[in-house]
């Protein structure tokens, strides 16, 4: 049976969701053995990508977790030397996340990692079809309310 415009568009959005959970779950594989969940490396790489300072309320919607579990998170980062919370003057409610040096080479690890899985998947990917399907992925993200299209520095 041929496919139809319809059967494609359903496919779409299972295939999209499918590929996000494994292409995760392959980072978080690699990174497990040096003791990084994707919770751990998914707020270190956001906090590494982000171009100033984020709340936790932006780094929660960054990662798409609640704030109480982006928290705990938080506190065992922060325990371990890797992140530092700082109040914003003016609003003590309001706190920022910030790197320490101590998370330099954890970085780089998810870094090496990060690169590694993406050259492994786009291997043998016609640069034209990657382009054509950016393209389709921008328009959604447009069309379902996002700000800007995600730049390469956010994913993963």
């Amino acid at each position: 049976m041929p496919t139809t415009r319809s059967s494609s568009r359903e496919r779409f959005g299972a295939q999209l969701g499918q590929v996000a959970r494994l292409w995760r779950a392959e980072i978080d594989r690699r990174l497990a053995p040096y003791g990084l969940t994707e919770s751990r490396w998914r707020i270190l790489w956001q906090l590494s990508r982000a171009r100033e300072p984020l709340t936790q309320k932006a780094l929660a919607a960054a990662v798409n977790v609640q704030g109480p579990t982006l928290v705990r998170s938080l506190d065992t980062l922060e325990s371990e030397g890797l992140i530092e919370r700082r109040t914003v003057p003016g609003d003590r409610r309001i706190k920022v996340v910030e790197l320490t040096v101590r998370a330099t080479p954890i970085l780089e690890r998810i870094q090496t990692v990060v690169t590694g899985v993406r050259a492994e998947l786009f291997d043998d990917i016609d640069p034209a079809a990657l382009d054509t399907c950016l393209d389709v992925l921008e328009r959604l993200a447009v069309r379902l309310g996002a700000d800007e299209p995600a730049s390469a520095e956010r994913g993963a």
